[in-house]
């Protein structure tokens, strides 16, 4: 369990420099940095698809972020911190990249069945109790039912935002054109 900790004290660190840098940029990819930490942690935890849920709505939040905060502040040519912004980036890439490593040596061989029982289970009463002619349809619209709705309404919830901001700084565009 020392990868969850390092994972841990990773997102800890980052949400700190999230909190106490005083460029906006700066601060959502920092923020970025806690939910790449948490995808990594649903991965060492053996959750695939939720590590997968937390990375797609991650990066959707991170465009929204940083389309929104953008034109606001321009960290290395304003801010002349372009030491600190550079170090500080270097030190994340290598986190991330050390934590990234011990977890994906962690993962179990491919092909390796982990869960027996369940997947005997699965197999052979899917038919029986779902009607479905398919296991996989059966599993993953039966058994997972909820979990497969919640996924598909956090993409299409971080799509219609990712969606909403684009449109609003297109339009916003056009009305400073017309002017």
């Amino acid at each position: 369990m020392l990868e969850i900790h390092l994972i841990l004290l990773f997102m800890i660190a980052a949400a700190i420099i999230a909190v106490e840098v005083r460029d906006m940029l700066s601060s959502v990819v920092a923020v970025g940095a806690v939910g790449i930490g948490l995808s990594l942690a649903f991965l060492v935890l053996k959750a695939p698809d939720l590590a997968i849920m937390q990375l797609v709505v991650e990066i959707l939040s991170l465009i929204i972020l940083v389309r929104a905060t953008s034109h606001r502040d321009l960290p290395f040519s304003a801010s002349g911190r372009w030491v600190f912004n550079t170090v500080s980036t270097i030190s994340f890439i290598l986190i991330f990249l050390v934590c990234a490593y011990i977890s994906l040596l962690n993962l179990p061989v491919f092909g390796e069945p982990q869960l027996r029982e369940l997947s005997k289970f699965y197999i052979d009463e899917a038919r029986t109790l779902t009607g479905a002619e398919n296991i996989v349809e059966s599993i993953a619209l039966r058994f997972r039912a909820y979990d497969s709705l919640g996924e598909a309404t956090a993409i299409v919830v971080a799509t219609i935002g990712v969606l909403a901001i684009a449109r609003r700084v297109s339009i916003k565009g056009k009305a400073d054109d017309e002017r």
